[in-house]
């Protein structure tokens, strides 16, 4: 009897020992924690209860060639900056674009690919063009998510030129919705989610001319170049091998 239960206490030991090295190797795995704003279709954007897009794919394949787990938070587009400056999130991956101004905050990796700004109109309206914006006596209510890039050029090229004003939302779908209520004239965004919002929206429609092209990248706290540095050799090296191609092509369809 004391010989069985030896062995048990033998065996249950050994189990509490394997236990806790599995917890010890996982607890061991390092996290890269990344703020978004998951209404950014294809970028990020929700397929049920799970984010997914461009984004988060290549930043599960960064993770994995760092040997880490990605941790994704889904936040306000203008609070993803704060964050990372902050050390809140390791970094920030939200269709973001590089800017002068964004630079005075935070640093950026390598560009992983380009995004056009456009303008969304309602069918029928009187914007045809983005050169009616600009036209001699123009009065536009342009709609634009806080805090991106849409946001700046409404701002600078026609709220601060005189020829209209800017309202900011916290979502391209918002801003879209106050575009179909007549709450603004049109919509300046991101030319994918943009034809994701088109599409699911009836009577809607993108300008012919692009407004801007841009470079997205990831936003790293200036002070963490030693992750900067890491996860710009990752990138490249998924550059290389096709996989930001591959996932590029997953997303968006011509």
């Amino acid at each position: 009897m004391k010989k069985i239960l030896a062995i048990t206490l033998c065996l249950l030991l050994v189990a509490g020992l394997a236990a806790c090295a599995s917890s010890a190797k996982q607890a061991e795995t390092p996290v890269l924690s990344m703020a978004t704003e998951g209404t950014f279709q294809p970028y990020e954007y929700y397929d049920g209860d799970k984010l997914i897009g461009i984004d988060v794919a290549i930043a599960e394949a960064i993770a994995e060639k760092l040997g880490m787990t990605l941790e994704v938070t889904d936040i306000a587009f203008d609070s993803i900056i704060p964050g990372v400056q902050t050390g809140k999130y390791d970094i920030g991956m939200a269709g973001m674009t590089v800017t002068d101004e964004r630079l005075e905050e935070v640093s950026f990796s390598s560009s992983y690919a380009t995004g056009v700004q456009v303008v969304i109109v309602k069918d029928g309206g009187p914007i045809t063009s983005v050169d009616d914006l600009f036209a001699d006596g123009a009065n536009t209510v342009v709609g634009t998510q806080t805090g991106t890039t849409g946001f700046l050029y409404a701002t600078w090229d026609i709220e601060d030129e005189g020829l209209g004003t800017v309202k900011s939302f916290a979502k391209t779908t918002d801003a879209v919705e106050a575009l179909k209520n007549g709450q603004v004239d049109c919509v300046i965004l991101d030319n994918e989610p943009a034809k994701a919002l088109v599409a699911a929206n009836e009577g809607l429609s993108i300008l012919d001319a692009e407004y801007a092209v841009e470079d997205y990248a990831i936003a790293v706290a200036k002070d963490n170049t030693e992750l900067l540095g890491k996860i710009n050799g990752a990138l490249d090296e998924l550059i290389a091998d096709g996989t930001v191609q591959s996932i590029l092509d997953k997303y968006i369809h011509e």
